[in-house]
């Protein structure tokens, strides 16, 4: 399996650190092709703007979207951005590590998603039409592909559970795992997560690379999370609400789950 392993965090010697070099270590022994895009050590730029599009020219207007098209249709986008591009068409599988900071990802992952995720790449893919509105959530340019977040977090388990004070880990993921994994098309596994990061020890260690390794060795066996395909029948179109009888009396990111 070809396997692209996205990673950021700025310390090398980190937990994070230690938990990449092992993932990445256990696969290749598996006879899994790897590569890794070490975006702290890659200086990777964060920012989506202008310089983006090799045709822009300084002074004028920025459109993220316009600019993002040209650049990707004529062949004119950053090298960084057609580099990362070629590894996800490369890639079988992809997994994203990072710590949970303020809730979310560190934004130079952010910065990643929203340079590499192009307009015609990314976004901005099919036809709209009155039964199909665009091929994404399911469908699109990395369709066929699977995807999986590996988190760190320095709360405890019990947390981030139903009726933790920080709202459920699944609620908390549901923008990165539907919104920015399902939505141009990847299949998405459920997480592995790794709480109370900084009480780490080497026991803890040896036990979370033990399941860590188990999740990687069924990589290509694990079910998907279940999300709701949004041209399949499920959504009114092009309102994109659940038609009537679909998950009745359900409602937020509950509903968007077979």
């Amino acid at each position: 399996m070809n396997i692209l392993y996205v990673y950021a965090h700025p310390e090398p010697t980190s937990l994070n650190g230690s938990l990449k070099n092992f993932a990445v270590n256990h696969l290749e022994q598996a006879g899994h092709q790897v590569q890794v895009s070490d975006l702290y050590a890659m200086q990777w730029k964060a920012t989506l703007d202008g310089s983006d599009n090799l045709d822009w020219q300084p002074g004028t207007p920025f459109n993220a979207s316009l600019d993002s098209k040209h650049a990707y249709a004529a062949g004119r986008q950053a090298t960084d951005i057609a580099a990362e591009q070629q590894k996800l068409r490369w890639a079988d599988t992809v997994i994203f590590q990072f710590p949970l900071w303020w809730f979310s990802m560190p934004a130079i992952l952010k910065g990643w998603f929203e340079r590499v995720y192009a307009y015609g790449f990314g976004y901005g893919v099919g036809e709209h039409s009155s039964s199909h509105w665009g091929d994404r959530y399911g469908e699109g340019n990395l369709a066929g592909k699977r995807a999986m977040l590996v988190v760190t977090t320095g709360g405890w388990a019990s947390h981030y559970e139903e009726r933790g004070v920080n709202g459920p880990i699944a609620d908390l993921l549901f923008p990165i795992h539907h919104g920015m994994l399902f939505y141009p098309g990847f299949e998405v596994l459920p997480p592995f997560v790794l709480y109370r990061s900084s009480r780490v020890d080497e026991a803890a260690f040896a036990a979370a690379c033990n399941e860590l390794g188990q999740r990687l060795d069924t990589l290509h066996s694990t079910t998907p999370i279940p999300y709701r395909r949004q041209n399949a029948g499920d959504y009114d179109i092009p309102a994109l609400t659940l038609r009537p009888g679909i998950a009745e009396g359900q409602s937020g990111f509950a509903a968007h789950l077979k």
